[in-house]
């Protein structure tokens, strides 16, 4: 019998200059990707990605559409010119934050131009949320979950501190004001965290702040089409598996506010039968999923190697 899989997307923070460079170069399923995606935005995301700066590519509406353009292309190639089909050898799809986008147009929900779209609006509208230098997001390892809820309510003092994600039992984050994220700082090395420290992201993500950029997602939602994916999607506000395309869209609303449930989402998909992950187009989540599950087998999936190497296994 073969093993249940979980193809796993990852999130802001793996962009990189000279990402899907290779993979553009060796392959023309990629290099279609990238074109439809440069087509869809009426820019050269490709060009950014392979060359940078790094600067222009870390803007939030940028760094989105090219994390899931680079995810999808090595899926492509997978599929295309390896035959090897996302429904045929997926039980189910994930992605941390932005990811979920990229595990819906994997698994055929929303096709890759309106994928595309979408993420460059909801990056767009997340960095207009809240004006640069109000919002800030920290990093606490160490304190789980329960320690770091503690921490942010003690925080916020009339502003706002929330969990955002809860990554694995080591890492914690935390969003919202800047003042209140740098006691919170503080407080978590008072509690005794083995770290706190600053994020280099530009926008409080997954806090009540970005309730303007909620309404402006729900919105664009609204007229995006939207089909049951291939397999089902662990969401990530509430770690459980949909496939009905009016909760998918709903979900992806309250994402942009709700925290990230992660630990539970791989949790979830390891009690539902997972074995194995494998994650597409970065290196990000799978020490994660081995932190939350360490019996379970890891993939990475980046370069041509990578691919030939699954080809080999499955």
């Amino acid at each position: 019998m073969e093993p249940m899989r979980a193809y796993i997307f990852p999130g802001q923070g793996s962009q990189s200059v000279g990402m899907g460079k290779a993979l553009a170069d060796a392959s023309a399923t990629a290099r279609a990707v990238f074109q439809e995606v440069d087509e869809a935005l009426g820019q050269s995301l490709e060009r950014l990605m392979a060359e940078g700066p790094i600067e222009e590519l870390t803007l939030t509406e940028n760094a989105q559409p090219a994390i899931m353009a680079n995810a999808v292309a090595t899926l492509r190639v997978l599929e295309l010119e390896a035959g090897i089909r996302l429904a045929d050898k997926a039980d189910f799809v994930a992605g941390h934050s932005l990811g979920e986008y990229s595990a819906l147009c994997a698994a055929e929900a929303i096709d890759l131009a309106t994928t595309a779209r979408l993420l460059k609006l909801r990056g767009r509208a997340m960095q207009a949320a809240v004006p640069v230098g109000e919002g800030a997001m920290a990093a606490l390892l160490g304190l789980g979950l329960d320690g770091a809820r503690a921490v942010a309510e003690e925080a916020a003092q009339g502003e706002i501190c929330a969990v955002a994600n809860d990554n694995d039992p080591n890492q914690v984050v935390v969003s919202g004001h800047k003042g209140a994220v740098e006691r919170a700082l503080e407080i978590a090395r008072a509690h005794g965290a083995k770290r706190a420290l600053l994020l280099p992201v530009s926008a409080p993500f997954h806090s009540p702040l970005m309730e303007p950029a909620a309404r402006a997602m729900e919105q664009a939602l609204a007229d995006a089409q939207i089909r049951p994916p291939l397999v089902p999607l662990y969401a990530n506000v509430t770690a459980t598996a949909v496939e009905e395309p009016s909760e998918i869209r709903r979900l992806l609303v309250e994402q942009v506010t709700g925290m990230v449930r992660w630990r539970e989402s791989v949790a979830a998909m390891v009690e539902a039968g997972v074995t194995h992950f494998v994650e597409f187009g970065g290196k990000v989540l799978s020490p994660m999923v081995k932190r939350i599950a360490p019996d379970a087998r890891t993939t990475s999936i980046v370069s041509m190697d990578d691919i030939e190497a699954l080809v080999k296994e499955i």
